[in-house]
């Protein structure tokens, strides 16, 4: 049968309130001869009262009961007995047969039956040990459960309080199942007959005068107002939070990053980037036609690294390779903010009372001449932090890693020997992602080389620990974002970023 309509359910609700008074069980309500009782028909029930409570015609309240059915083995406990009554009942009296042993029993009655009906024969004492089988305790136990299973059968309903129905949930032996019914009286308004409401007044009332025998409908100061069409904070710019609060909650100072034009040489020989190198070609970097070529840097600073380069210099024998310097002038999009890290570092070596330790980090775009894919984009958000004091080791990386990335929910660790032209040793960072099951790189590290520090004009005792790492990663990771498209670009869903919720990186990625 069709579900009845608010059309049909309405004049019944009025005209059983006028003939009979308040009504105290939505469900006795009938239609076509038939109660209104499934969940669906009380759905249309409960939308007929809203119209009518909003003109003040009716008055409801809700009313919320539960009932019990029997799971599969509930239901054939009420056929077979309970799981003890049935492993009393195939032992002997004492000293009238044979023990029963574990074995036997599982052989007549099964594992399951054995398992639990032994256990709880046992706290009924039932049954006792004799040897090494079970007899009889008790002469004729009264099956309870059986019992309570038929009761709740027969009524939906369960005896003893709510332990008795946990005990039962646990057991799993019943289950449950929620009802919502109205009780249902006159308001202030009622009639039979229902009038349409006014909800505007407009300036043809006023000017008819028809607004004196309209009526209208009275506000509802409580109703939510409409949700504003206001921004949204990108899924994006919440991780981003997330990783600088951490920052700072270890003691981090933000590197400046507003630098997105950067040299050559900051980007690439600063660090030790063989000129040769193909990250340095077209293909991969995006270089700057006007103006092509930047302000050379620091004299003494800019020779010492060509010489390194050329010859080599502190313990590193260099590229043995001629460095030019029209390509070391050549402006470009930064690819990484580790050319900020270079910068920084050579001003704390030259800050006025030399070199302090100091802990920094800096979150920013980076660009790569790279094709869009899945997992690629010529743009994207990098990570990174420096550690930069005296006499500090590997231990200390490993050490720092361990805490920093448990405090982004990545609690087991992998690392893995890797080779950067500015750090030695390196290594890379994995972290067992629960929900693919796998192991994933999260992270690039190492311990910042001697030839890159010294020329700078750093102290020889100072190390510097460094790290870096995609923002997109873990982005698409906590949000479960299989196409990097779909997070940065014109394929982005406005409507997405206004219902992701906020983030908490150290609750894991479960």
């Amino acid at each position: 049968m069709p579900l009845p309509t608010a059309e049909d359910i309405q004049p019944i609700i009025l005209q059983t309130l006028e003939a009979s008074g308040p009504i105290p069980d939505s469900r006795e309500l009938a239609y076509n001869g038939r109660l209104l009782q499934s969940a669906d028909e009380q759905g249309v029930v409960r939308a007929v009262l809203d119209s009518l409570a909003s003109k003040e015609m009716v008055e409801y309240k809700q009313i919320t009961t539960t009932t019990y059915s029997l799971t599969e083995e509930g239901e054939g406990i009420t056929q077979n007995g309970s799981h003890e009554y049935r492993v009393w009942e195939v032992l002997p009296v004492k000293g009238q047969g044979e023990p029963v042993g574990i074995p036997e029993l599982k052989k007549r009655l099964g594992d399951e039956t054995t398992k639990v009906g032994q256990m709880r024969a046992f706290k009924n004492k039932w049954i006792a040990k004799d040897g090494a089988g079970f007899v009889r305790a008790v002469e004729a136990p009264v099956d309870e459960t059986a019992v309570q299973m038929k009761e709740i059968k027969e009524s939906g309903l369960v005896a003893g309080g709510e332990a008795v129905v946990k005990e039962l949930q646990k057991r799993k032996l019943i289950q449950h199942k929620k009802h919502i019914h109205y009780s249902i009286s006159k308001g202030p308004q009622f009639s039979t007959e229902v009038k349409q409401l006014e909800t505007d007044l407009t300036v043809e009332m006023l000017q008819s005068g028809g607004w004196k025998d309209a009526s209208f409908k009275q506000y509802n100061f409580a109703a939510a107002g409409q949700p504003t069409d206001g921004g949204a904070l990108h899924p994006l710019l919440k991780v981003r939070e997330e990783f600088r609060t951490i920052f700072f909650d270890m003691g981090f100072t933000e590197m400046p990053t507003n630098r997105f034009v950067e040299s050559a040489f900051w980007n690439f020989d600063a660090m030790f980037v063989p000129q040769q190198h193909p990250a340095r070609e077209m293909q991969d970097t995006f270089y700057v036609k006007d103006p092509a070529k930047a302000l050379q840097p620091d004299t003494d600073y800019y020779q010492r690294i060509q010489k390194i380069h050329e010859e080599g210099g502190y313990g590193s024998i260099g590229y043995r390779a001629p460095f030019s310097h029209e390509e070391s002038q050549k402006l470009l999009l930064r690819t990484h903010t580790t050319a900020i890290t270079t910068d920084m570092l050579y001003r704390l070596a030259n800050q006025p009372g030399g070199f302090k330790p100091a802990k920094m980090f800096s979150i920013d775009r980076v660009f790569r001449n790279e094709t869009a894919d899945a997992t690629h984009l010529a743009e994207f958000h990098q990570v990174e932090g420096l550690v930069a004091d005296y006499d500090i080791t590997l231990g200390h990386l490993l050490a720092f890693m361990q805490e920093f990335f448990s405090k982004t929910g990545n609690h087991k660790l992998r690392f893995k020997p890797a080779y950067n032209p500015y750090t030695e040793p390196s290594m890379e960072v994995f972290s067992y992602h629960e929900g693919l099951g796998k192991w994933i790189e999260i992270a690039n590290s190492g311990v910042f080389r001697p030839e890159m520090l010294e020329p700078m004009g750093l102290p020889k005792g100072v190390r510097v620990l460094g790290w870096g790492m995609s923002l997109e990663r873990p982005t698409m990771i906590k949000y479960k974002i299989q196409d990097i498209r779909t997070l940065v670009g014109h394929k982005t869903d406005l409507d997405q970023v206004k219902k992701r919720p906020a983030v908490r990186l150290e609750k894991g990625d479960d």
